[in-house]
């Protein structure tokens, strides 16, 4: 007998019908003798239905509030689910977040995990129940209801993995497993059988939307082996661990679009010490993630020593009005000439541990490039993951060309 966690997520939950197949294959896996905690999201479109009633009643809902409302999502699921394994004849108990001993950090919308007191899973348990924990939700130590952010029911997963040392972690989701590409985009992209955690972490935060990155943040810290699979059938899936060196012989594992991306530049910005510093500290402070990141070279003002630069880097869209407020004011106290804005833009990044040891990786991708005509705006690189700004408009063109060039329609065959 195995303790196991399984995820469920939207899609897998969208409706009454889906809500009773997901009973039955828990069903299934308690038959065989395991004790089962199962993660549950909010039944897909109910998170953008309730975001899309709080702005037709405030134009900037507060966030302490989007929480409060955003959590019922999930609220609902568990509760539906309770009930379906209850009609099977199997005891099944719900728990918000809250209740299932999930403590978070103040920041509302967007809070980390600091500790799980899964006090109240265990007893469940003994009792021979199956648990059903909302997922993408938590509580301050003060008792207020906070959010993990979007794709935080996959966090809530391998967190309560972790503290309850489970034997196995499945993500179930609407895809079967991980591909070299979005298979909607690229209809030549192959499931990967195993990837690493750095892989998967690379995926997740340039657009792959299999996992949240933070969820594999999590899994590789505390050593969480889990599975990406499909709730719609039972074909293997892809197992995500650390890394082995046969994974190394594949230099490209996966190629990943983030859309809804924007670039902002601060253009003539004084050239000297500490001005980046209180830029991206202030845009820290309002809890916004900022990606890419390119300085110019410095432009000497009429052979003065002190010259200016232009600061340019990419956030999500979504977080841009936030940041124009922190922006406009730093711009003004330091002196910056302009700010420009850029929408309509993504990010196209390819990524594996083989290209420690192999080289000529950027070549091959901005050769893919060039011969489709699509131009790169912006250029990052780390040890295991090469990403460039692309026009959204051609951004699936780029994807599709990268990973033809790359080969990944025939590698993992």
């Amino acid at each position: 007998m195995s303790l196991i966690v399984q995820k469920y997520g939207g899609t897998s939950v969208g409706n009454p019908e889906r809500i009773r197949n997901v009973a039955a294959r828990v069903a299934q896996w308690r038959d065989q003798g395991h004790q089962l905690v199962i993660v549950v999201s909010a039944m897909s479109g109910v998170t953008d239905g309730l975001l899309k009633l709080a702005k037709q009643v405030s134009a900037e809902p507060r966030d302490r509030e989007l929480d409060m409302l955003l959590a019922t999502g999930e609220q609902t699921t568990i509760a539906l689910l309770a009930m379906a394994l209850q009609d099977r004849g199997i005891p099944a108990v719900s728990l918000t977040g809250a209740q299932a001993g999930i403590v978070t950090d103040g920041v509302h919308t967007k809070a980390k995990i600091s500790n799980i007191t899964p006090a109240a899973v265990k007893k469940f348990l003994q009792d021979g129940s199956v648990v059903i924990i909302a997922g993408f939700q938590g509580q301050t130590a003060e008792g207020q209801i906070t959010t993990l952010g979007r794709g935080g029911s996959d966090l809530t997963a391998i967190a309560i993995a972790s503290a309850i040392k489970a034997d196995l972690c499945q993500i179930y989701t609407d895809v079967d497993g991980v591909y070299t590409a979005d298979p909607r985009i690229v209809p030549t992209a192959r499931k990967i059988p195993e990837i690493s955690y750095d892989e998967m972490l690379e995926m997740a935060s340039s657009g792959s939307k299999v996992m949240q990155s933070r969820s594999v943040e999590f899994a590789k810290k505390f050593g969480v082996i889990f599975e990406v699979r499909s709730s719609f059938n039972d074909n293997e899936g892809t197992i995500v661990k650390a890394e082995t060196k046969s994974m190394e012989q594949v230099v490209v594992r996966g190629v990943s679009i983030e859309k809804n991306q924007a670039k902002v530049t601060i253009a003539g910005v004084p050239d000297k010490p500490g001005v980046a510093a209180r830029l991206f500290s202030s845009i820290a402070d309002a809890h916004i993630n900022v990606d890419m990141i390119v300085q110019n070279v410095s432009l000497p003002a009429n052979g003065a020593t002190l010259g200016h630069t232009d600061i340019t880097f990419t956030l999500n869209k979504d977080d841009l009005p936030k940041a124009r407020k922190v922006i406009d004011a730093l711009a003004t106290e330091s002196g910056a000439k302009e700010i420009l804005v850029q929408e309509g833009i993504a990010k196209l990044s390819v990524v594996g541990i083989g290209m420690r040891s192999h080289s000529g990786v950027a070549a091959t991708l901005f050769t893919a490039l060039s011969e489709v005509g699509v131009n790169i705006q912006m250029i990052s690189t780390s040890e295991i993951k090469i990403a460039v700004v692309v026009d959204e408009v051609r951004a699936a063109e780029a994807m599709q060309a990268a990973h033809d060039k790359f080969g990944l329609s025939t590698l993992l065959k």
